[in-house]
């Protein structure tokens, strides 16, 4: 039996020009930039399945290197009413990619007037992981309760994906594994299990630099879900000068000043669409 379409199909293996262009452009340093740099991220997230359900917690720091950039972001994200997804990783990506496939869900919630499954959400993800060959910043915990009960997935950015009764993952996921190794049982109550992954995000805050702030916390169970912000605080603030703090003028040395005349003028009024 002939296939013609065999025959236009690409020969060959691996094709390794990028790799060859990287070192190109490395040696020649063209811009000045010198060697590539890739930027450290800090997260600790984790989640595990209790009796009736899934909680999952996460730390809300939000790291660049060495600069904190929010303190208080949030790394449990919204994907249907029976799932919720932890992001480790590039931020940007995390919210974007997680972002996308929640409007798939709700369109597939709208066509087929069911509930979503866990594991199609862990499909798409992994598909769409897997075609980017890793260079995505998303490391995922997905979590929910569909018709199979409570399911809890890891989702790494190279599309490898796994299920487990108790999933650690980000720069402080060792920390937070001794906690959940030593603690885990099966068919733990719901605050049993709260109890623990608060104890896992405390350990991974107090263990690694890029974890931090507070503890955001959910539960996910049939037909309902609890979301905890900020439910335990850590790293308080434990003085505060009573008067304030006051910085001298002069000690600040002004380098460069800008002055700009703006002219602000009446333009048209908008359409009134009421």
């Amino acid at each position: 039996m002939e296939l013609p379409y065999v025959q236009d199909l690409p020969k060959g293996g691996f094709s390794y020009d990028n790799c060859l262009r990287n070192k190109a452009l490395t040696e020649s340093n063209t811009l000045k930039a010198g060697p590539i740099r890739h930027m450290k991220t800090g997260t600790t997230i984790c989640a595990a399945i209790f009796k009736d359900g899934v909680v999952m917690a996460a730390d809300p720091r939000a790291t660049g290197g060495s600069i904190v950039g929010d303190k208080n972001c949030e790394k449990i994200h919204y994907m249907a009413p029976n799932i919720r997804v932890c992001g480790a990783g590039t931020a940007a990506d995390c919210d974007h990619v997680s972002e996308m496939l929640r409007r798939e869900l709700e369109i597939h919630r709208f066509n087929t007037r069911t509930e979503n499954r866990v594991q199609m959400l862990v499909g798409k993800l992994a598909s769409k992981s897997f075609q980017y060959q890793g260079h995505l910043g998303t490391h995922l915990i997905i979590g929910g309760v569909d018709v199979k009960g409570p399911q809890l997935f890891e989702v790494s950015n190279d599309g490898n994906y796994f299920a487990f009764p108790f999933i650690t993952m980000g720069s402080g996921c060792l920390a937070a594994m001794a906690i959940m190794e030593t603690q885990y049982k099966e068919d733990m109550t719901e605050e049993e299990c709260k109890n623990m992954c608060i104890a896992a995000i405390e350990a991974g805050i107090y263990n690694d630099l890029g974890s931090g702030s507070n503890v955001d916390c959910c539960v996910i169970k049939k037909g309902k879900v609890d979301m905890y912000r900020n439910i335990k605080h850590d790293n308080k603030k434990v003085y505060s000068k009573p008067g304030g703090y006051k910085f001298d003028k002069d000690r600040v040395q002004v380098l460069n000043e800008y002055k700009m005349k703006l002219v602000v003028e009446d333009g048209a009024q908008p359409m009134d669409l009421s």
